[in-house]
């Protein structure tokens, strides 16, 4: 019984990956298609590779993403982080559950009600004190700022749960000053969450497309804006041959962070390991 439950769970789990992972491939072998008609094999060819590298309106579109991504990310990743530290770090305070309540909302939220509640606060902020001019670079930045740091504060409440602070404490008995104690042992156990968080708000950021189409502007065309409007038109090789980059940069990025969380996990058994061997 407990066989044949396990080789229906490694069967669903293929299925699972296979759902996930056969378009993407696909996807990536079309991109390597002669033909101009997606659907119609016309043999090898990395032509359309050359005409993505020469469309100055792509290269816009990403750079524009990149940036607006790395902005988020890292300010995402700073308030996101503050916020899990207060809702697990800082006990009960005034105001704590309807801060949790707001701090989850975005999740749930949907993307058009978010897009557009603040699509009408940006409007509101311009009639009332003239500010933004325009929307473009950084009323999106600011938007994706906003759902981005609900999902690290997520991230990071999880990770300092788990954490405990056990070794805190053991550091302050010691004599340690609470900077101290947050800068050589909270930050440092807390880097992969921090890592992770980071790392989802880019993704999310680059993917965004519903948000960013209500806030953006003339001029301010990012990435998904940019497929979306074409694929309207039709399947284009060339979309094919951006989404094989996106994905090989995207891998990458999560390979290099699963390397560093991997490192950082090999560090703490070896210092519980140590720490054990002391109170023995």
């Amino acid at each position: 019984m407990h066989n044949e439950r396990s080789r229906f769970l490694t069967f669903m789990l293929y299925v699972g990956l296979a759902f996930l992972y056969i378009p993407m491939v696909l996807l990536v072998i079309y991109s390597f298609n002669y033909s101009k008609l997606v659907p119609v094999w016309g043999g090898w060819s990395t032509r359309w590779y050359k005409v993505l590298f020469e469309s100055p309106e792509v290269w816009e579109a990403v750079s524009l993403s990149l940036q607006i991504a790395f902005i988020n990310a890292t300010f995402a990743t700073l308030l996101g982080a503050l916020a899990g530290l207060a809702m697990v770090r800082f006990g009960k305070f005034r105001g704590r559950t309807i801060f949790g309540g707001m701090l989850v909302a975005p999740l749930v939220m949907p993307e058009v009600i978010t897009g557009l509640s603040l699509l009408i606060f940006f409007i509101s902020l311009k009639e009332l004190i003239g500010w933004p001019l325009e929307r473009g670079f950084t009323t999106i930045t600011i938007a994706h700022i906003t759902f981005s740091l609900a999902y690290v504060a997520v991230i990071v409440q999880a990770r300092l749960t788990g954490m405990g602070i056990s070794l805190e404490e053991a550091a302050a008995d010691l004599g340690a000053k609470p900077f101290k104690v947050m800068s050589a042992i909270t930050l440092p156990r807390l880097a992969p969450g921090l890592l992770s968080g980071w790392l989802l708000a880019f993704c999310l950021s680059l993917d965004d497309l519903v948000i960013a189409s209500f806030v953006t502007g003339p001029g301010s065309t990012t990435l998904p804006i940019l497929i979306f409007s074409r694929i309207r038109l039709g399947l284009r090789p060339d979309i094919n041959a951006l989404a094989t980059i996106i994905i090989i940069f995207v891998a990458i990025l999560v390979a290099i962070a699963a390397f560093i969380m991997l490192r950082q996990q090999k560090r703490e058994l070896i210092d519980q390991q140590m720490a054990a061997r002391g109170d023995v």
